[in-house]
């Protein structure tokens, strides 16, 4: 029995070896599998991909209220189209995976990303003003062949995401896009799934291949470093220019599209709803996506069996009428505690567990996932689950934020930056600048202290005081400093 347990069960302790921790907890939950074999690839298994559908489901939603528009675009890019932005293409071209002698002459490219599929077809699309703006999506598979060490999920060859593409009319318009972009993602990925996040401006070296600017949202893993979740990028009118991407506006006048793109990747953002959320039994799951709300255990001998799960089936078919997810677990061949322990390595919110007590006293022992305290309701108050469940997110946001919060803390000198760094945290600090005459103090920061210029916050002016820490040049921006995957 210890054995089996062992197996199955979690063997470390997050706290103390995350990366160990995610492995096992991803493989034992069922999320993936990663046993094909292939380098920087995986299997997403069904607990994986129906988490990942209700994730779709709130961002699609979101952006659909936006105006953006659903479409499908092709897998592959023809070479000439990729190569048409020469800076987009100097960025990514050692990433790409090329389909080559396919017999009819064309050397095609596995997409890394999709502004040179979008903005040819905006150029035929877009006559005038009239049909700006322009908001669109897709759900794609993207590919980027990635040289360095691969994480299942945490750093990937394949990644799935949602990317949006969008053209406007005028640059204030694009930018306007980018704040909703960051909006949408506090929205979502912040209020929605719990997880914190600092919107942050790239500096110049280290913005999007082909974009004007790139903000790309950063999260806080459990070993202290920090993982990139959904960027946007204005691109202004670098790839319209190239591909000669037009509109007329209010005069007759013709002018280059203004453009932006926004990638919230799915499989990334699992990562960090799994590592925020999750403890020493397994994952945690918010309410809001977990592939089943609640888990009903009935506890049955073979004397009392058959009246123990009719009344199971009733409880499952009155949960199913209010809407909420449910699983009713007969397996026989289990012990009751086996069941507990293979739902709580799920992140199932709320388990359910009654026998012939509970029928006796006509209720049910209820299971609270995050808190791990059982309490008693009458059949009558099953319909106030799905309100425990808005509170099981409210507490999982509330505990995700405090922990963020602890987890920036400000430094003058590079030995305070250091200290703070070294403790697993983000230092906030001023900086001489994020354009390329700060690349020299980010390079130190980089040798010296392990860490990058993650750049400056998106949504709000912080002024900057005193010098550099670096140059002792007086400070131009307010920067954070992190490492990261």
């Amino acid at each position: 029995m210890n054995k089996k347990k062992s197996e199955e069960g979690l063997t470390v302790k997050k706290n103390e070896n995350f990366s160990e921790w995610f492995t096992q907890v991803t493989e034992k939950s069922e999320i993936l599998d990663t046993r094909l074999g292939i380098k920087g690839f995986v299997i997403m298994r069904p607990w994986g991909a129906m988490t990942m559908e209700n994730m779709f489901e709130h961002l699609e939603k979101e952006l659909q209220k936006n105006g953006h528009k659903p479409t499908f675009m092709p897998t592959v890019i023809p070479k000439e189209n990729l190569t048409k932005e020469s800076e987009h293409i100097e960025g990514f071209t050692p990433q790409v995976f090329w389909l080559k002698d396919i017999g009819e002459g064309q050397e095609l490219a596995l997409r890394p990303t999709s502004e040179t599929v979008y903005t040819p077809m905006f150029k035929l699309w877009i006559r005038s003003w009239r049909d700006l703006p322009m908001k669109l999506y897709q759900r794609a598979n993207v590919f980027r062949l990635d040289t360095k060490a691969t994480r299942p999920l945490i750093r990937a060859r394949e990644f799935i995401w949602i990317e949006c593409h969008d053209a406007f009319k005028s640059k204030e318009d694009a930018e306007k896009q980018v704040q909703e972009d960051i909006e949408v993602t506090e929205k979502i990925m912040h209020q929605t799934f719990g997880i914190p996040f600092l919107p942050m401006r790239r500096p110049e070296w280290d913005r999007f291949a082909g974009a004007e600017y790139t903000i790309g949202s950063d999260c806080f893993m459990p070993d202290g470093k920090l993982i990139q979740q959904p960027s946007t990028h204005l691109m202004g009118q670098k790839f319209s220019r190239a591909f000669n991407a037009k509109f007329e506006n209010e005069n007759g006048k013709k002018e280059f599209l203004w453009t932006t793109a926004y990638g919230p990747a799915i499989s990334r953002i699992l990562v960090s709803v799994i590592a925020t959320h999750g403890d020493d039994s397994g994952l945690v799951f918010p309410y809001s996506i977990t592939p089943v709300q609640v888990v009903i255990i009935p506890i049955f001998t073979t004397k009392n069996k058959e009246k123990i799960l009719l009344k199971a089936d009733e409880i499952f078919s009155k949960l199913k009428k209010l809407g909420i997810k449910t699983e009713l677990d007969k397996d026989s061949e289990k012990r009751p505690g086996e069941k507990y322990h293979l739902w709580e390595l799920k992140g199932v919110p709320f388990r359910i567990e009654f026998g012939e007590k509970e029928l006796e006293k006509k209720e049910l022992t209820l299971f609270i996932r995050d808190t791990k305290e059982k309490i008693k309701i009458k059949e009558e108050e099953l319909k106030s689950i799905s309100e425990l469940g808005n509170e099981f997110d409210k507490r999982l946001l509330d505990k995700a934020n405090k922990i963020f919060q602890e987890r920036i803390d400000s430094g003058k000198t590079e030995k305070e930056i250091k200290k703070i760094l070294d403790s697993g945290k983000v230092a906030r600090i001023n900086f001489c600048s994020i354009d390329k005459e700060g690349l020299n103090c980010a390079q130190i920061v980089e040798k010296k202290l392990g860490a990058e210029v993650r750049g400056t916050m998106a949504n709000t002016h912080e002024k900057p005081s005193g010098n550099c820490p670096f140059c002792n040049r007086p400070a131009k921006k307010v920067v954070y400093l992190g490492r990261s995957y």
